[in-house]
C-alpha cells in the first residue's frame, strides 16, 4: 500500500499547509503548472519519490526536466497523468487517444483549478483532478487530494481544502 499526495497548479507557490499534508505520504504527484524550479525543488526536497508533469505555464527547463505525460504502474494500478486532459465524455484529443491505447485504471489531470473525482464507466477508470493548491488563479479555494493505492485500487480518498485562494497561511 502507498499513500499518495496529489497536487496541481502550484503556480510557484508551495504553502506550509500543503507541505504539512504531504509529510506522511509515500509518494508525491504533481499534475502540472509547477511554476518554477524553486517550487519543484521544494517538492523534491521533501525526500519522497516524486512524479511531476509540466503544465501550460511551465517553460524552458521545466519542460526538459519533467515530462508532459507520465504513465506508470504502482501497486498494480496503471496511472496516466497529464496536465490538460478534460473530463469523462469530454477528453481532449491527445489524452483521449492515450486513454484508449494505454487503458489506465486512474487518469489524473490538473489545469481546471477545480477539484473533481469521477468514474469514467466507458473507459473503466477513475478520473481525478486535485484542483489548485497555489494562491494564483481563478479558483475560490485551494485544494489537494490524498489517497491510498493498494491491490490495483484507489482507497481512502480524501479531499483537502486548504483555504481561500490568494490567502497565505498565517504560519508562513
Amino acid at each position: 500500500m502507498k499513500l499518495i499526495g496529489l497536487i496541481s497548479d502550484t503556480h510557484s507557490y508551495l504553502g506550509s499547509d500543503v507541505i504539512k499534508h504531504l509529510a506522511d505520504c509515500d509518494e508525491i504527484w504533481h499534475a502540472g503548472d509547477i511554476g518554477d524550479f524553486a517550487t519543484a525543488d521544494a517538492i523534491e526536497d521533501l525526500g519522497r519519490p516524486v512524479r511531476m508533469v509540466w503544465g501550460n505555464i511551465d517553460e524552458g527547463g521545466l519542460r526538459t526536466t519533467y515530462r508532459k505525460d507520465e504513465i506508470f504502474i504502482i501497486e498494480g494500478l496503471k496511472v496516466y497523468m497529464t496536465h490538460i486532459g478534460g473530463y469523462p465524455g469530454r477528453y481532449y484529443k491527445g489524452p483521449a487517444a492515450t486513454i484508449r491505447e494505454e487503458q489506465p485504471g486512474l487518469f489524473i489531470c490538473g489545469h481546471s483549478h477545480i477539484l473533481k473525482v469521477m468514474p469514467d464507466r466507458k473507459h473503466g477508470l477513475l478520473h481525478m483532478n486535485p484542483g489548485a493548491c497555489g494562491i494564483k488563479g481563478f479558483h475560490k479555494f485551494r485544494t489537494m487530494l490524498k489517497f491510498e493505492v493498494a491491490e490495483g485500487k484507489v482507497r481512502n480518498l480524501r479531499a483537502i481544502e486548504l483555504g481561500k485562494r490568494g490567502v497565505i497561511p498565517e504560519e508562513e
